[in-house]
């Protein structure tokens, strides 16, 4: 790690000035950037490291920037972002997919910069660093002390479309570097070493992570974690079965099984609480409170909210006649795309670092494991609408087979509590039919669709 060394001069407002108009443009068009939609009006630099030096073959930086824009509701803070900057003179036709643009003004003049994950000699870098625990600048690259990981690995990007970004290394480890950052105890961190401690083989044990330490705060910046070769993403999976008319019950059997040990090894690891009427009361004017923006975000809810809300009503009504329910660490963000399945058919649930968009101390308050059923039984929604010609009865299908399989571990079905697995799967279509409506307009019939039958939902 001999070449990678801070450089203030260098790695500082000078440099952010140089990317600015640069990054106005590159940056709306991540599919990680989360403010779609509203102008950039300015960069603020949290730190800057140089990882190789500027002006040569080859420059590399790490920043953390923060990005202005009007809030879209109310005030708050600017969202962070972890950028990887490498430079050239001119980039290879291989980086042309990574270009972010030419610099015309500041310390980079005349130089090209592109996203540098694309780029392997920046990602053998990250994988040195990791291996040999390097420190560098605010930067902490940190590693199991009983894991080891070989130099030499091959990396390669991985392209499809995600709100972080990955690197795989030969077939051995898969980073994940987080891009919208906050400090504090991230969960993707967190909660597979958790599970890692109590022998829980459905989550990948974390090998290497990357850390800063500025201004007394941490930051979790990426995660190493094993490579299952040849897995199956559970969505791609799912659309390949559909495709084939096959049906995919015993998969989702597997598949509920395998989010019941991982909720069972939690609630080992981690503290488990009661929720009662006070905190319920809390937790359903949550649910109302996104509902009410959501209908004032897509109109087309409008004629669904009342029906809404009385699946959040009823779970208040039994949390005031004295009931409660257990609540625990949970994924947080379950859906197909969050699990693989093994050459040999076993599954694992990745990606525990909750809805990005939520707060951090939301993400990882205990909750009613219900809220991952809820996630799963939606994303067998999703699925089913994604083939033409559609197959009848396959996503009921999924989602009894899912439920069946989980009470085969849990030993209690998510089907015998009604009112609470209607809210959670509200709440998420709720959740849906925002996103849907902002980033992906076409995908908007899934969600409401399943709002119109949530709505006309009569518990008895």
């Amino acid at each position: 790690m001999s070449e990678a060394v801070t450089r203030p001069a260098t790695a500082g407002p000078g440099l952010l000035a140089s990317l600015d108009p640069l990054l106005r443009e590159w940056l709306p068009r991540q599919r990680w950037f989360a403010g779609k939609g509203r102008p950039v009006t300015g960069f603020s630099l949290v730190a800057a490291t140089e990882l190789l030096p500027a002006g040569g073959k080859l420059g590399l930086y790490h920043l953390l920037v923060q990005v202005h824009q009007p809030l879209a509701h109310g005030t708050g803070p600017a969202d962070c972002y972890q950028l990887l900057i490498g430079e050239r003179e001119a980039l290879p036709p291989r980086l042309a997919p990574a270009l972010i643009g030419h610099v015309t003004e500041g310390p980079l003049t005349g130089r090209t910069v592109y996203e540098a994950l694309y780029d392997p000699r920046p990602a053998e870098l990250l994988l040195e660093a990791l291996r040999t625990r390097a420190r560098i600048g605010g930067l902490r690259f940190e590693r199991e002390p009983r894991q080891e990981v070989r130099s030499g690995l091959v990396p390669r990007a991985v392209t499809a479309e995600q709100s972080n970004s990955s690197v795989v290394y030969g077939d051995t480890f898969i980073l994940k570097l987080l891009r919208r950052i906050v400090p504090g105890v991230n969960p993707d961190l967190e909660l597979p070493l958790a599970l890692a401690r109590e022998g829980c083989p459905r989550v990948p044990a974390p090998t290497a992570w990357l850390r800063a330490e500025l201004s007394g705060q941490s930051y979790v910046l990426g995660v190493l974690q094993p490579y299952i070769q040849g897995a199956a993403d559970g969505w791609e999976l799912a659309l390949r079965e559909l495709a084939k008319g096959e049906d995919f019950a015993a998969e989702a059997r597997a598949l509920g099984r395998a989010t019941a040990e991982v909720h069972t090894a939690l609630a080992r690891a981690l503290p488990t609480v009661t929720l009662g009427h006070i905190q319920l009361r809390s937790m359903v004017d949550g649910m109302l409170e996104r509902l009410d923006a959501a209908v004032q975000a897509v109109p087309a809810l409008r004629t669904y909210a009342p029906g809404l809300r009385s699946a959040f009503r009823a779970l208040a009504d039994l949390a005031a006649e004295g009931h409660t329910w257990t609540a625990q660490r949970v994924h947080g963000d379950l859906h197909l795309g969050q699990c693989l399945r093994s050459p040999g058919g076993e599954w694992s649930l990745i990606d525990f670092e909750g809805e990005p968009a939520r707060p951090l101390a939301e993400r990882r308050m205990p909750q009613p494991t219900v809220r991952d059923v809820a996630g799963m039984l939606r994303s067998f929604d999703y699925a089913a609408h994604s083939v033409r010609p559609s197959v009848p009865g396959w996503a009921e299908s999924c989602r009894a087979a899912y439920c069946s399989g989980y009470a085969e571990i849990d030993g209690r079905d998510p089907r015998n509590d009604p009112v609470l697995l209607r809210a959670y799967e509200t709440d998420k279509a709720v959740y849906e039919v925002v996103y849907e409506a902002r980033h992906r307009p076409d995908w908007l019939p899934v969600p409401l669709s399943a709002a119109r039958r949530l709505a006309s939902s009569h518990l008895t």
